[in-house]
């Protein structure tokens, strides 16, 4: 397993941390590949009861690792392949999870956050779907995650503009269960974590099962006509123009094709 992921198992509580805090915790293949062993390996582990997620540094995640994606895309290969079976299959884990936000939580790095069961914020955290300003459009089942938690309006809003919403402002929203200071963030996740632990295992594991199952008629929506969208999207000139203009943090000039 890669330094850049790390995890700890203390109480029945099993943290797993992103350990890239000079790349604010930004998701490669390695991370993503090192989340899908982990949270395989918890689910066989029956001493873990609840699982804390956590990033390293300033940012608990700030995506999609830019510089792979922009190798990737020269190579015309999908940025985004790995990344939405990795997030449901954090979702799908038998165990319960809490996403603790210190820090910025953008793009992928949000939708790590909503994939988790629960998610604890700092005062200073920030939550961001900028696909808009880099030329690309929402994976279905990652935009379906959006709706489920925030409904559509909000939806609307943190996709059409690409804009930051406040931890407080997410609270409202109902993005996160609860803010609290930066510094108090530590103790507030592991209570709830330990919480948790204390109730039967059994129980947490139903519960999990009962909340998937009646989720589960939204994988039968049919999206076939919508992917080609997406892929087009993700493959055009602009969304090459915009990973360039932010890695370069420059204004993106796009020209829609």
């Amino acid at each position: 397993m890669s330094d850049e992921i790390l995890t700890a198992v203390d109480g029945g509580v099993a943290t797993i941390r992103l350990n890239r805090p000079d790349r604010r915790n930004a998701l490669n293949t390695a991370v993503l590949s090192g989340l899908r062993t982990l949270f395989d390996r918890l689910d066989d582990d029956h001493a873990v009861r609840v699982v804390v997620v956590r990033g390293e540094g300033k940012a608990f995640c700030s995506g999609m690792d830019l510089q792979e994606m922009k190798q990737q895309q020269a190579a015309t290969a999908d940025p985004e392949s790995l990344v939405t079976v990795v997030l449901r299959r954090i979702e799908a884990s038998r165990h319960p999870t809490i996403a603790m936000v210190q820090g910025d939580a953008f793009a992928g790095g949000c939708e790590l956050a909503l994939h988790c069961d629960l998610r604890i914020a700092a005062d200073a955290a920030r939550f961001c779907m900028p696909l808009a300003k880099i030329g690309l459009v929402v994976p279905f089942l990652l935009g379906q995650k959006l709706l489920e938690i925030i409904g559509p309006a909000h939806t609307r809003h943190m996709l059409l503009t690409g804009l930051p919403v406040t931890s407080r402002r997410a609270y409202e929203i109902g993005l996160v269960h609860e803010v609290v200071a930066s510094a108090d963030l530590e103790a507030t996740t592991y209570a709830l974590a330990r919480t948790i632990a204390q109730n039967a295992p059994l129980s947490l594991a139903g519960m999990k099962a009962v909340i998937q199952r009646a989720m589960s008629a939204r994988d039968g929506i049919e999206h076939g006509d919508l992917d080609p969208m997406i892929a087009r999207a993700r493959k055009s000139a602009d969304a090459r123009e915009g990973v360039r203009a932010m890695l370069e943090k420059r204004p993106p000039e796009f020209r829609g094709e």
